[in-house]
């Protein structure tokens, strides 16, 4: 079993942008394409920070109310200075925290999460930027199709990872909800067997409606 990896799911070509590259641009370059950030590149095609939308609206926050009546935000001297910046380098934030291809998407989620980002950059084994990974390319692993989850569950995880017969219990995925029904020799696969099915990706849910022919978990020569 695999989860999907960063370099399935990750966007490419990526629009970016060098330190030196102006506000404006970096406005069109946003709204010509689509997108809500821009990674900041080196002169080796190495990220060294993001521009989000986030990070121009400061100079939007920070300017005067025409009508008085608007008190003035309160900004630390980091936000003031950034609301002032017309680069890219002054407006951006850093560092660029990136991911690697060959990680799964569980990964690539935790360190977003962690960070409270919304993507993350992709960056090869020099770490130059090759690819963009989004919380929404993350999520579409659950758009897979339920025949290929349960292909998935019955070949990977009961064949492959369980030994078990794919014919030997029954399988049933609505979108992205498990169900498997029948019967295992041992209590103690029927965690296990939960467990395995819930890291497929694009599961939802699994209810586990197993009965079993022996009780290993109450000690020897326990019946169920």
């Amino acid at each position: 079993m695999r989860h999907r990896s960063v370099g399935q799911l990750m966007t490419r070509p990526v629009v970016s942008v060098r330190p030196g590259t102006g506000f404006k641009e970096i406005a069109r370059l946003l709204a010509e394409h689509d997108i809500t950030a821009v990674p900041v590149l080196d002169a080796e095609d190495r990220p060294v920070g993001i521009v989000s939308e986030a990070d121009l609206m400061l100079g939007q926050c920070a300017r005067e109310d025409p009508s008085g009546i608007l008190l003035a935000p309160r900004l630390t001297s980091e936000q003031a200075a950034r609301s002032r910046a017309t680069t890219a380098d002054g407006l951006m934030s850093r560092p660029a925290l990136c991911c690697r291809p060959e990680w799964t998407a569980v990964e690539a989620a935790r360190r977003m999460q962690r960070a409270r980002l919304k993507r993350l950059p992709v960056v090869d084994e020099a770490g130059r930027l090759i690819g963009i990974v989004s919380r929404s390319d993350l999520l579409r692993v659950f758009l897979r199709q339920d025949r290929a989850i349960r292909e998935e569950i019955r070949h990977d995880v009961l064949d492959r990872a369980m030994g078990l017969s794919p014919d030997g219990l029954g399988v049933t995925v609505e979108d992205g909800r498990v169900t498997l029904t029948g019967t295992v020799e041992r209590r103690s696969l029927v965690g296990v067997l939960e467990r395995l099915c819930r890291s497929v990706d694009g599961v939802v849910d699994v209810s586990v409606l197993l009965d079993h022919r022996e009780d290993d978990t109450a000690g020897p020569g326990a019946e169920r």
